[in-house]
């Protein structure tokens, strides 16, 4: 019987690229090289650097075993995204995106408007507004939840059944998520879109990106772009990508506890005007138990009266960082406004929760907040 049908996705990922021959390193070795000896009838994987590497194959098969599917990995989660919609162009009159929803995916869907389908912005919670806009035009459905900065949840079977409806595939940033805590491809999703740069690696110390789906038509799409268009990952940031997702479950877990217990701390805070985590909004709490029910991840967001304020309490930390970017060991946190293109309200702070005791977080949090004149 195959591995994968007897033992759990965290130990199938733990021993990804693993050989078990004798002699053989036990971990899988970096493989920095651009070409291989290659003659007669050229292999495709192993004539030129750009076509494949060991190292993409083995974060590629631990990714895609946490999903029963394959994995194609990319230069970035932008470049993965970029693919994507490449790919998905063709015969395709509109992308359907989330309103509030990665800033990035936005931007580069707009950018992309020449080369294939145009961006459409609709709120995802409501699966009737969603129906109407893909039933316009033949589309693609760009799903993302929770979402990125104010992490609501929408629900993936009811997008799934009204992108079906629509005969438009349906594509999940599950980013936030991570495919530990939620499968998009099980609730009906094409693919799922990743940003490795962010939990997944969850170092810090790697910029990459990710796309895992089980049609083969797609993915072969999606090999071929990633050749032509040169967004290939580099062997170095695939080694690090993949060492850093074996300890995913570990550090998931303890982010995900963590992240909601400071939620449910802020929450009624005199300071806080409004908390934002999965399962925290009344009419999705269900939801979020149903389709995330091993925890909700490490990104939290609150607000505070005002972006000078923001800016104070981020400023006063002392043991969170000022940064953006999220999902990395160590807490940190910004003003998402900041960044123009950012729908966030001006007094919106994300919190990414790293690893550091809870107890730390909030000791932390609570200092920074008192530095603000009471109302």
């Amino acid at each position: 019987m195959p591995v994968s049908e007897i033992f759990s996705a965290e130990s199938r990922l733990i021993h990804s690229g693993t050989s078990r021959a004798a002699a053989q390193p036990l971990t899988p070795p970096l493989v920095p090289a651009s070409i291989y000896v290659s003659e007669g009838e050229p292999r495709r994987d192993r004539a030129y650097g750009r076509d494949g590497n060991p190292g993409w194959e083995a974060l590629e098969e631990a990714l895609g075993r946490l999903e029963d599917a394959e994995a194609v990995a990319f230069a970035s989660g932008q470049a993965a995204s970029m693919a994507l919609m490449l790919t998905l162009a063709q015969g395709r009159d509109r992308i359907v995106l989330p309103a509030d929803g990665y800033y990035g995916t936005r931007v580069l869907a707009d950018r992309l408007r020449p080369h294939g389908a145009v961006p459409v912005a609709a709120d995802l919670q409501d699966l009737a507004a969603v129906a109407g806009e893909l039933k316009a035009a033949p589309s693609v459905l760009w799903a993302e939840t929770p979402t990125n900065p104010l992490l609501r949840v929408a629900d993936l079977a009811g997008l799934a059944e009204t992108a079906a409806a629509a005969h438009a595939p349906m594509i999940v940033d599950n980013t936030t998520a991570t495919s530990l805590l939620q499968r998009p491809l099980d609730w009906g999703a094409a693919a799922s879109l990743y940003s490795l740069t962010k939990a997944a690696s969850g170092h810090s110390d790697v910029i990459l990106g990710a796309v895992v789906s089980r049609d083969a038509e797609l993915l072969a799409g999606l090999r071929s772009w990633r050749s032509s268009g040169g967004g290939v990952p580099g062997p170095f940031e695939a080694w690090l990508a993949l060492r850093g997702l074996k300890t995913l479950p570990l550090r998931i877990a303890r982010q995900s506890d963590s992240a909601s217990r400071i939620a449910r701390h802020l929450t009624g805070h005199r300071r806080v005007r409004a908390v934002h985590y999965p399962g925290f909004e009344r009419t999705t709490a269900a939801l979020v138990r149903r389709q995330m029910p091993h925890g909700c991840g490490p990104l939290l967001s609150f607000e505070l009266d005002s972006a000078r304020a923001a800016d104070q309490v981020v400023a006063s930390s002392r043991l969170i960082l000022p940064a953006t970017s999220f999902g990395g060991v160590e807490s940190t946190w910004e003003r998402r406004a900041r960044w123009s293109g950012e729908t966030a309200p001006d007094g919106l702070i994300r919190l990414s929760v790293g690893v550091e005791p809870a107890a730390d977080l909030l000791t932390d949090i609570d200092q920074a907040l008192d530095t603000l004149e009471v109302p």
